[in-house]
This record gives structure tokens, C-alpha cells and sequence, in this order.
């Protein structure tokens, strides 16, 4: 399993690395989504800032894609994947603050796995998925919920500015449809799940999406929240924990 992580060094210009086991980080040279060889210096953790690990040119989401969360949103289970999209801007990494808008009296967490292309792509088999799959990571599709109820479309209450945080890392090699995921709220666990309970599992969300549109290297597809979701007020610290992936950590200010 391959942990890839985009970091910098005061100034520095964005880099890539691998988590070692030691917890560190190894250097890579080249390019993550073609070819790359792994250098012989060593990174303290300590040392570096974590970065969002891609830049998308969309974000992609799927929403209502666990039964429990329709459920609780009060809206039959859809027969086909129901789509929205996020802006580039509102993307922020680990550690990273979520800003409460001044519109919105009600800002809610939802726990989600993402997935990141690989490789640009369109109108592909299920079949030719994984190998245009990079790897997945942790993602809290903030939302605006008031908003959204009152607006009865999702593009505002989803599209602020550091409303797509994402992180820690891009993990490879795992079986994306059998993962434990959990959202702890100050500490209190809110949403606890298994991605198995997915309506539409990745493989048919990546191609069915690149039927409707292309899929550009480093885009973002999230896969739907489960049950659980609730309101953050400003303070508050937010984690999403993806098993084999990691903790993303975010704050409310």
C-alpha cells in the first residue's frame, strides 16, 4: 500500500513524497501519475506543511449514495447516481480552517471517501476503472444546510470557499468499496459506517460520471456521505478517519 503525500518546506515549491513506515517521508522524483522514482533522503514530518494531495480542475460528488443518509434526508433511494459539482476554490488540506459564512445559520459535516483520477478520461467500461484510478483519500463535503434547503438546489450551499477539505493522502492499492469511515465531532464520534453499504459502488460512480462528462488528471470524485450528518459551529474541530487511509483534520472558525 502506497501512502502519496504533497507537501512544502517553508517557501518551497509543492512536492511530492511516500509515508514510510517509520511515519517520515520518503522523496520522490517525477511525476506521481505517470512515473516516478523513489530518492534516498528521508523527511522529518515535523518539517513540512501537508497540501491539499491534488489539484483538481472539478470536484465531482455523488450525493445520497448510502440508503441510511436518504433516509435521513428524507428522500427516496435514487436509481441512478445523483450528481453535483464543487468549485476548485473551495478546496483546503489538513489542518486547514472551514470558514462559517455569514449567510448560513446551520454548517454541516459530511464524512466521505474520494476518489483521484489518474488519467484523463471519458465514456470508460467499469472494466477500465482501476487503471485510471490514482488512489483515494478522506473528504468532508461541508454544507451549508439551511441553504440548501432554502435554495432546493445544492450549487451555494456547497460552494464556499474551503468548503472541500481533502487529505492527508492519496492511498493506493485498497479495495475502495469495503473501507470503515467515521466523522468525530470534538472528539464524539458522529457518523460511523462501512463504504460496503454504497448504493452505487466506485467502480460504476467513475464510469457512469465519464459518460456525462471528461474526468481530467488530479479530479476529484467524492462518493456520498452515511448516516449520522449534523451541524459544526465555529470552534469546533472535524475528523474524517477512512480506514487504511487516514485522519483528515479540520477546525471551524
Amino acid at each position: 500500500m502506497v501512502k502519496f503525500i504533497r507537501y512544502s518546506i517553508e517557501d518551497s515549491a509543492p512536492q511530492w513524497g511516500i509515508v514510510n513506515n517509520e511515519g517520515n517521508i520518503t522523496d520522490i522524483e517525477g511525476d506521481i501519475y505517470t512515473q516516478y522514482k523513489v530518492m534516498p533522503n528521508i523527511i522529518n514530518f515535523e518539517r513540512v506543511t501537508l497540501l491539499p494531495p491534488c489539484e483538481p480542475t472539478k470536484i465531482v460528488c455523488v450525493g445520497l449514495n448510502y440508503s441510511d443518509h436518504a433516509r435521513e434526508m428524507n428522500t427516496a433511494k435514487p436509481k441512478e447516481p445523483v450528481l453535483f459539482l464543487k468549485p476548485p476554490s473551495a478546496v483546503i488540506g489538513h489542518m486547514d480552517e472551514i470558514f462559517y459564512p455569514d449567510m448560513s445559520q446551520r454548517l454541516d459535516y459530511e464524512a466521505e471517501l474520494a476518489i483521484i483520477m489518474k488519467n484523463t478520461v471519458k465514456n470508460i467500461s467499469e472494466d477500465m476503472v482501476d487503471m485510471s484510478v490514482l488512489g483515494y483519500t478522506c473528504f468532508n463535503d461541508v454544507t451549508a444546510r439551511d441553504l440548501q434547503t432554502r435554495d432546493g438546489q445544492w450549487t451555494r450551499a456547497k460552494s464556499f470557499d474551503t468548503f472541500a477539505p481533502i487529505g492527508p493522502y492519496i492511498v493506493r492499492d485498497i479495495n475502495p468499496d469495503k473501507l470503515d469511515i467515521k466523522l468525530y465531532l470534538n472528539g464524539e464520534i458522529k457518523q460511523d459506517s462501512n463504504t460496503s453499504k454504497f448504493i452505487f459502488k466506485t467502480r460504476k460512480l467513475v464510469s457512469f460520471i465519464s459518460r456525462v462528462m471528461t474526468l481530467n488528471r488530479g479530479d476529484v470524485i467524492t462518493t456520498g456521505t452515511p448516516a449520522g450528518i449534523g451541524p459544526m459551529q465555529r470552534g469546533d474541530k472535524v475528523e474524517v478517519e477512512i480506514g487504511e487511509i487516514g485522519k483528515l483534520i479540520n477546525y471551524v472558525r
